[in-house]
């Protein structure tokens, strides 16, 4: 009786346009297809997420200070910046480095950068840094009704881990019902993992454990070694849910 259960509440999800929720009834992804995956730029990265991260998702960037998440969303800007798309960034804390970002090949004339003013260390004003992280919500909810950026990223790494459990769970639904549907592919920067959607991505970065993550030419930094775990809700493919992956990344 199970199986008769859940066909039938299937229909009527498909009935009301809610389909999407469900993980099981989402068609397998087209690698080729720029209108389902968003290629970040990182040839084995993208080989393991089968072309890229999935539009119409909320995915997650997350790890420690120095772990190279900035990298990897310079990257997916750039690869974002490079089709022609338009790219939205919600940079709470203020950190975007221009000089950076074009150096990684971000063309600027096709970035919305929104600069909040949310602290890492707020000291007595906790009641001030909560307000402006909502503000940064707002901003960030403001741009995903506006439309028509191919990827929308919230960048809160370094942002106080209380500060982001005190905010409602709710707001995290209301992101990714916003975003369901939609050919925007929405990027979460971190330091641990936040609200990914369920067709979502956690890609948890962090340093080679080689010993050799950070690389120099001579006295120049010349990039880092990632290792990169991703972390699926449910497996699209026959593949494991949790992999990890290593590459480099250059010099910015």
């Amino acid at each position: 009786m199970a199986m008769p259960a859940r066909v039938h509440l299937e229909s009527l999800l498909r009935v009301k346009k809610l389909d999407r929720t469900l993980t099981s009834a989402l068609p397998p992804l087209d690698p080729h297809d720029e209108f389902a995956v968003a290629a970040s730029g990182l040839t084995a990265l993208d080989a393991r997420l089968g072309g890229g991260f999935p539009r119409g998702q909320l995915s997650e960037l997350v790890g420690p200070r120095s772990s190279g998440r900035t990298s990897v969303l310079l990257r997916l800007v750039a690869e974002a910046t490079a089709r022609g798309e338009l790219v939205a960034l919600v940079d709470a804390l203020d950190r975007f480095d221009v000089t950076s970002a074009a150096a990684t090949g971000v063309d600027l004339d096709r970035l919305l950068w929104i600069r909040g003013h949310v602290v890492s260390n707020p000291g007595l004003c906790r009641d001030l840094n909560q307000r402006a992280l909502e503000q940064a919500v707002k901003a960030l909810t403001l741009v995903l009704q506006a439309g028509n950026f191919g990827l929308v990223a919230f960048d809160i790494a370094d942002a106080p881990p209380e500060a982001i459990r005190r905010l409602p769970f709710t707001t995290w639904l209301r992101l990714q019902r916003m975003i369901e549907g939609s050919q925007t592919l929405g990027v979460l920067v971190g330091s641990e993992p936040m609200a990914r959607s369920s067709a979502g991505l956690t890609v948890k970065l962090g340093m080679r454990d080689s010993g050799s993550g950070i690389r120099f030419r001579g006295r120049l930094f010349d990039g880092l070694d990632i290792d990169a775990r991703v972390i699926r809700a449910r497996a699209r493919w026959q593949e494991q849910d949790d992999v990890r992956v290593p590459f480099s990344t250059a010099c910015a």
